[in-house]
């Protein structure tokens, strides 16, 4: 029978938010890392603390337009977006990365689903 264990982000300090300080999908910043042997669902919101909306990136998984690459415009100031809604990863080398059009203003928070 599996079991759910709900986790922090790899990518989190002790559960906090992930600055998203990358510009490019290639070099970014690392969300989380899934687990090798287990299947995690992933919940990740943004929030935009910049005056102008911004454009986010996140690799899932890679890097490789569109194969692998999720697109959001996260509103100005407005609190948070969903922009996983539980989307499962699993496997060595699947890293969810982050990258937006401007540093340092979009903040991701959110948790792991394990399920082993």
């Amino acid at each position: 029978m599996s079991s759910i264990t709900k986790q922090f982000l790899s990518g989190s300090s002790s559960g906090k938010g992930v600055k998203v300080s990358a510009t490019a999908i290639a070099g970014g910043d690392t969300v989380h890392t899934p687990d090798a042997s287990a299947k995690d669902e992933v919940w990740l919101y943004a929030q935009n603390t910049s005056a102008a909306d911004i454009k986010l990136t996140i690799g899932w998984g890679g890097t490789t337009e569109p194969d692998h690459v999720i697109e959001h415009v996260i509103k100005a100031e407005d609190g948070l977006y969903l922009v996983a809604p539980g989307l499962p990863i699993t496997g060595a080398g699947n890293v969810i990365k982050a990258a937006a059009a401007t540093a340092d203003v979009i903040v991701l928070y959110g948790y792991v689903n394990r399920i082993a």
